[in-house]
């Protein structure tokens, strides 16, 4: 098993990298050349307005933090937002995790203390709970959820929940070795599946935001074109 577990650091962990990252690479290059079609097709009066960088940037951030324009189930806003800054922040700034990083790709950074990883893991977990209960227990939530809706918040808390353990030896009733492989594949699995899945916009909501703000835009009078192209002129 510790022979299994060296390979799954190692060259498992350089192989989901890769996949994340030209899965990844492949979003952005295919949003890219959607926004460049895109400008191609508009009239110069909306380039001034595309091009106010404050404006969308302003707009951009604005969305980052969605608790302050929903109106609707703000408890469930603000669980998924705790639970979103844990689970960016633990995975990326974790000591053990960053020296993994800089065994396997070649590079490192800053890494947060234990005591503040041990206290945004446990946030990542309860949080992820509850929005998997909240979720079930909405009407309107379950009429529009799929599978993966329900899969990922368990998905993601796995390697939260097997990490935890990992640490924190007296409250592991399982090996070490085992409870390691768990956190190691789980957390290999989730780069994974993050091109092909929701968890795509942890990583790329902001540029994504950012850039159809900029392009996917209609002319001045576009609004007023399509109400005259569907006879629907004068009503609004």
């Amino acid at each position: 098993m510790e022979a299994f577990l060296e390979f799954a650091r190692g060259p498992l962990f350089r192989l989901a990298f890769a996949i994340m990252a030209l899965g990844l690479l492949r979003h952005l290059a295919l949003h890219i050349f959607g926004m460049a079609q895109a400008l191609k097709r508009v009239d110069s009066p909306v380039r001034p307005y595309a091009a106010s960088f404050s404006k969308l940037t302003k707009t951009t951030l604005k969305w980052l933090v969605p608790i302050t324009h929903m109106k609707n189930r703000v408890v469930y806003t603000v669980t998924s937002i705790i639970f979103h800054i844990g689970l960016i922040l633990v995975p990326v700034f974790l000591f053990a995790h960053i020296k993994l990083w800089r065994e396997g790709v070649g590079f490192g950074w800053y890494a947060i203390s234990q005591r503040l990883a041990d206290v945004l893991t446990l946030t990542v977990i309860v949080t992820g709970i509850l929005l998997f209960i909240m979720r079930v227990a909405n009407r309107d939530s379950r009429f529009l959820s799929r599978s993966q809706d329900y899969l990922l918040p368990w998905l993601l808390i796995i390697p939260f929940i097997s990490g935890y353990l990992a640490m924190h030896p007296q409250l592991n009733p399982f090996p070490y070795t085992m409870t390691m492989i768990i956190h190691v594949l789980s957390g290999e699995l989730v780069l994974v599946l993050m091109p092909f899945t929701k968890i795509t916009h942890c990583v790329l909501y902001p540029f994504v935001h950012y850039a159809s703000n900029y392009a996917w835009r209609f002319v001045p009078t576009g609004g007023e074109d399509v109400l005259k192209s569907l006879g629907k002129d004068g009503s609004v």
